[in-house]
């Protein structure tokens, strides 16, 4: 084996070839991934008084943004907040994939066209997505009250993004609607992968349509699933612009959609409400975030890859 992997890096050139696909890739990453990770570990072990370095204060940013107040009320508040976030998109937005991609699978007449149409919000850009749903949510003139008002159901016409009750559950359908194409798409690609002979066996055993679901489609897609649980669960506990850009830096109203993207984002840079920008909290708390998302991650894809293999 040696001389054969000799012999291919031998010829002409072939290793200057695998080397120029390599490393921008490789140097791509370090400089955008690793150090900024690295930076941020080091910032977190740190005093600053702006944009100045300060004494080294060991785990006292860390020790700050999780017992001390009003630091650790903010971040249990983002956190709470990002764990709803998650379970509501695991039940809304994959849920809702899951039937959509079942429906498309089942091949009704203009299946074609639904499965580029629910495909296409999803290429769209968060922040326009952002801007444009603020309109239609907007109290006064917005699309979504005007369409009740229209029905006859004035009752329910209300500013979304503006009492709390409301606020976070409005980004949360915005955010299925944005995303819900992926995971149906994931799920599709793993229904079309389940041999026809089984779901015929099904069929003639007189299987529902329920049991259908239960009993043999869903534990056949069990990759698809772990693929969007897990992709779900970063991207939940990563959200940050469409809370920024529909409801602001604060978490308006009254840090009723607050996230830890938005909490990081006010300690390290500061704004009107935190006030003077801090580096070392900031980065502490971006360094916990990461961990916790790594950690959680990599236990939840072990445990469903085995679950996989189980099925």
């Amino acid at each position: 084996p040696m001389n054969s992997l000799t012999a291919f890096f031998r010829k002409p050139g072939r290793a200057a070839w695998i080397m120029f696909l390599v490393v921008p890739p490789m140097v791509f990453m370090a400089t955008f991934v690793v150090w900024p990770i690295l930076s941020a570990l080091a910032y977190a072990f740190y005093h600053w008084e702006g944009l100045k370095r300060g004494e080294f204060v060991g785990l006292g940013n860390f020790i700050d943004v999780l017992t001390r107040e009003p630091f650790a009320a903010w971040t249990l508040n983002a956190f709470l907040h990002n764990v709803w976030v998650f379970i509501a998109l695991m039940i809304v937005q994959n849920g809702f994939g899951f039937l959509i991609a079942y429906a498309i699978s089942k091949e009704l007449p203009g299946h074609r066209f639904h499965r580029v149409a629910v495909f296409l919000p999803v290429i769209l850009s968060t922040v326009i997505v952002g801007f444009l749903w603020k309109l239609f949510l907007h109290p006064l003139f917005g699309l979504v009250n005007a369409a009740f008002v229209s029905v006859g159901l004035d009752s329910w016409a209300q500013p979304w993004l503006g009492q709390e009750s409301t606020a976070l559950w409005a980004l949360v359908f915005v955010n299925a609607w944005h995303w819900v194409g992926f995971p149906a798409l994931v799920f599709l690609a793993g229904m079309q992968r389940i041999p026809s002979e089984v779901i015929d066996a099904a069929r003639l055993d007189g299987a529902s349509e329920w049991t259908m679901i239960t009993k043999i489609v869903w534990p056949l897609v069990a990759p698809s699933a772990t693929i969007c649980f897990v992709l779900l669960f970063i991207g939940s506990f990563n959200w940050f612009e469409l809370p920024y850009v529909m409801t602001g830096l604060d978490g308006s109203p009254y840090g009723k959609t607050d996230v830890l993207g938005l909490l990081f984002y006010r300690t390290a840079f500061g704004n009107q409400s935190a006030g003077v920008q801090d580096f070392g909290r900031g980065s502490a708390l971006a360094v916990l975030t990461f961990l916790f998302i790594a950690v959680v991650s990599a236990f939840w894809t072990i445990r469903l890859r085995k679950r996989e293999i189980e099925i």
